[in-house]
């Protein structure tokens, strides 16, 4: 096996991984609505992750290893990321800002600060800013 497929296969588990615990959020009340689903498609098709993996890994979400960044740039470049993809097909709903706040939260953003936070993310990556211009707006948001 060649390095390029170790990063590969390692890159794939962690999209897996990172998908399963959007599905774990999207659980948490026990149903996946329609709008979830269809949120849910999407990220699936961002992430690279098969028809197969998505049916295994909401029959079986749990499994999967829940790694939250522990620094607070790569918390910040996940968000950057989640963001992104909530952004992508410019369809916000209420629903997936309350998801995108949920994964906040996981993410280790403060309950009482999230709604801010995801505010000024969906403004920035609304924007067009780049990673580090995001990064810095958000850690100097409150200046």
């Amino acid at each position: 096996m060649s390095i390029s497929d170790l990063y590969s296969s390692g890159f794939r588990e962690r999209n897996q991984d990172h998908f399963a615990a959007i599905v774990r959020v999207a659980m948490s009340d026990d149903v996946i609505t329609d709008e979830e689903k269809a949120f849910l498609d999407r990220m699936a098709r961002n992430l690279d992750i098969s028809e197969s993996n998505y049916k295994e890994i909401l029959k079986d979400y749990r499994s999967h290893p829940i790694n939250p960044p522990t620094m607070y740039n790569e918390r910040l470049d996940r968000l950057y990321d989640l963001t992104r993809m909530v952004y992508a097909d410019h369809e916000l709903g209420p629903k997936q800002t309350v998801i995108l706040e949920r994964l906040g939260i996981g993410l280790g953003f403060s309950p009482e600060n999230v709604s801010y936070v995801v505010h000024k993310a969906l403004m920035l990556v609304g924007k067009g800013v780049d990673s580090e211009d995001f990064k810095d707006e958000i850690k100097n948001m409150n200046r």
